[in-house]
């Protein structure tokens, strides 16, 4: 394992520990790694329980014994990454940003995307576990959105009130303008990490370019 997987490993078997499932053994940690590396380079509908397990080192037997299905073997992989791992860094670190003394709405939403940009590169083949199965699972989908509505929101919303209170945004439901700017900046992160990786526009540029169509659309600045 790399340090990087070695960390999120680690993660999950915490977080598996604490909603009570117990330690996992040795076997349960290279399970759950095969899965990570295979789920993100086939998807969950092409991968198998047999390809797993001969990855893993044990039995395919051995998975079903831990998890009932496959699918509940995704789900002990993508649940606690969409919930419990963005959250407690969302209410941690976002919060930390959210406080800084932006002067200007553009150079907040540019320390945002560059912040998430940071993350999704940190954490590349889990993001891509995410990105294929959160619109087919069901159980994903709801846990998605209520990180969304319950952390993100909240404080997202502070933000573009102070702004729109400064004149710096227009008169909108925050919900709205909150909306448009995930839609682009996930957008964008999407598009350069993964489906796009090789096209040579770099990550700075790749982010000023966004905020500049997200602040003045692309009809370009105002003279």
């Amino acid at each position: 394992m790399t340090d990087r997987n070695e960390q999120w490993l680690n993660d999950l078997l915490r977080l598996a520990e604490e909603d009570g499932g117990g330690p996992k053994t040795e076997k349960q940690a290279r399970i759950l790694e095969a899965a990570i590396e295979i789920f993100a380079d086939k998807g969950f509908a092409a991968a198998s329980t047999s390809e797993i397990a001969i990855k893993a080192g044990v039995a395919e037997g051995t998975i079903f014994r831990h998890y009932k299905t496959k699918k509940d073997l995704l789900l002990s992989i993508a649940g606690p990454i969409a919930v419990k791992l963005a959250a407690p860094f969302l209410v941690r670190d976002f919060a930390k940003m959210l406080e800084l003394p932006y002067e200007r709405v553009d150079d907040f939403f540019r320390a945002v995307a560059k912040d998430r940009f940071g993350f999704a590169r940190q954490h590349l083949k889990l993001l891509r576990i995410l990105v294929h199965e959160v619109p087919f699972q069901p159980e994903l989908l709801a846990q998605v959105k209520e990180l969304f509505e319950n952390h993100v929101f909240r404080r997202m919303e502070k933000a573009i009130l102070h702004f729109q209170a400064q004149g710096q945004l227009i008169e909108a439901p925050p919900w709205r303008i909150m909306r448009s700017t995930v839609s682009m900046v996930v957008g964008m992160i999407i598009t350069h990490l993964l489906i796009l990786p090789d096209e040579t526009v770099g990550e700075d540029e790749e982010i000023d370019r966004t905020i500049d169509i997200l602040m003045y659309g692309l009809a370009g600045r105002p003279e």
